[in-house]
């Protein structure tokens, strides 16, 4: 297999730890969390973006504080598991009912193109 050499190797599909938790959290950390699946709102995978969360704030002159982000990263994960399982999805389950519905429908359909030719041919 060939590579170009000028684009670094992505690692968008390898799972994400969440981070632990820290006096001074930072924005890296809240992503990280949300990359983690930690919020429930994604799946376990790195999720590159063009610009990182607090990016808005700092521009505008008002960057996030460490409290901010604490609240933050606890709001997402504790609080939110707290309430309850997280929302109902095959991402978040790992189910694969989509998949046996979908061989499910394949199966339907070739048997009714065999009957259908089995009665053309008798």
């Amino acid at each position: 297999m060939q590579t170009d050499r000028d684009m670094p190797p992505t690692h968008t599909i390898k799972p994400i730890d969440q981070p632990p938790d820290s006096r001074a959290p930072t924005a890296a950390m809240l992503k990280a969390d949300i990359d983690s699946g930690a919020s429930g709102d994604k799946t376990e995978v790195f999720d590159p973006g063009m610009a990182m969360l607090g990016t808005c704030e700092e521009a505008g002159g008002h960057p996030l504080t460490p409290e901010q982000l604490a609240i933050a990263r606890r709001e997402e994960t504790k609080i939110r598991w707290s309430m309850g399982a997280g929302k109902k999805s095959y991402a978040h389950h790992h189910s694969n009912l989509a998949l046996y519905g979908f061989v499910g429908l394949i199966a339907v359909v070739a048997i009714l193109v065999v009957g259908a030719l089995l009665l053309d041919w008798a």
